[in-house]
């Protein structure tokens, strides 16, 4: 870290709705992601590029001039706006641009920059593969000449580890996030030993936040252990969407309940209660004996659409109509996501916004 922090330089992480100059996507490769479903999930990814590319630049990280190929072909059957989407060849190891990407924070004024806050990434503290991911952040700042501020710990001895799935901002200054992605010192441990005062601390020095709203378990089936994408967003600076599941005999129900309690409790940056808004969760989704983290709040706000998952659920329609009474400045649209969960995540987990 520099002499200053980047809250210090007056930088700070701004909310998914403020305006983006581009979204980053990692277009699918990893075939253990998707098994036997790789070709229906580029057709996916088409169709979010579609919507997200009629208001921002699309930047694709693809690891081939064959694979940019194929992609520009699949893009251009599906109608996307080719003029408005960018290649850039780099080795990667899967596509999950929220948690390897650059995660970004921005300083306004007489001297407007954005900048990177450089985490590093180790694919969740759980998979091997992650050593060709960790280096998208410091080659997107090399090539666009963004300024980069590696994160470490206290005494600076060591990265800390974090991934933008496990993270939600208001860009007014409040940070949610979950206990179990980040202060279980067992299972997927990112930073063994950092306490809960080090990371609020590391949130309010890198990321400019100055309250940290913890929430306590995320949604079953999450690979991520506990990522607060699955499960709580902010829609505006004051207003949260949460997960509920009203059937008291699924898995879900105790922890999302024991999450909207402590929502009663919070408090935002100003010292106000934020506005709680209740989404169903989908029926259960399986492969084979593992629940599936299918999940309404895993939804992309980008310039021109919010895009919602979908899963062929009568919820669907409920969801998406909560989602779109909630954001009135752009339309909400649904994106079939039943093959997409089959990797344990989709469209936020695939999407990394980077600031205007």
């Amino acid at each position: 870290m520099p002499a200053k922090t980047p809250a210090e330089l007056g930088f700070s992480m701004p909310a998914e709705w403020e305006p983006h100059a581009a979204t980053w996507l990692g277009w699918p490769h990893c075939r253990s992601d998707w098994p036997g479903k790789l070709r229906a999930i580029e057709w996916v990814y088409s169709e979010m590029v579609r919507k997200i590319a009629e208001g921002e630049k699309v930047r694709i990280l693809v690891d081939s001039a064959g694979r940019e190929a194929k992609a520009k072909r699949v893009l251009a059957r599906a109608h996307a706006n080719l003029a408005n989407v960018e290649f850039f060849r780099v080795p990667s190891d899967r596509g999950w641009a929220r948690d390897f990407g650059p995660i970004c924070v921005r300083r306004a004024g007489e001297h407007p920059e954005v900048a990177i806050a450089k985490f590093k990434f180790t694919a969740w503290a759980k998979y091997r593969n992650w050593h060709k991911d960790d280096g998208i952040a410091p080659f997107i700042a090399k090539r666009l000449g963004l300024r980069m501020f590696s994160v470490a710990r206290p005494g600076g001895e060591a990265p800390v580890v974090l991934e933008g799935g496990g993270i939600d901002v208001n860009g007014r200054g409040t940070l949610l996030t979950t206990e179990e992605c980040f202060l279980d010192q067992e299972t997927q441990c990112r930073n063994p030993g950092m306490t809960r005062a080090e990371y609020e601390r590391m949130f309010r020095d890198t990321l400019g936040q100055s309250r940290v709203i913890w929430l306590g378990n995320g949604i079953a089936g999450d690979d991520t252990h506990g990522h607060v994408d699955d499960l709580c967003r902010f829609v505006n600076p004051r207003t949260v969407v949460l997960m509920q599941e009203e059937n008291e005999r699924d898995v879900n129900h105790r922890p999302l309940r024991d999450n909207a309690e402590r929502l009663a409790d919070a408090r935002l940056q100003d010292g106000s209660r934020p506005q709680v808004i209740a989404l169903p969760m989908p029926a259960p989704l399986h492969d084979g004996d593992w629940r599936l983290p299918a999940s309404y709040a895993n939804f992309y706000i980008a310039n021109s659409a919010v895009i919602v998952p979908t899963f062929n659920d009568p919820k669907d329609r409920v969801a998406l109509g909560i989602l779109g009474e909630l954001f009135r400045d752009r339309p909400v649209v649904g994106i079939h996501a039943v093959d997409l969960v089959l990797g344990f995540g989709t469209l936020h987990c695939l999407t990394q916004q980077q600031p205007a």
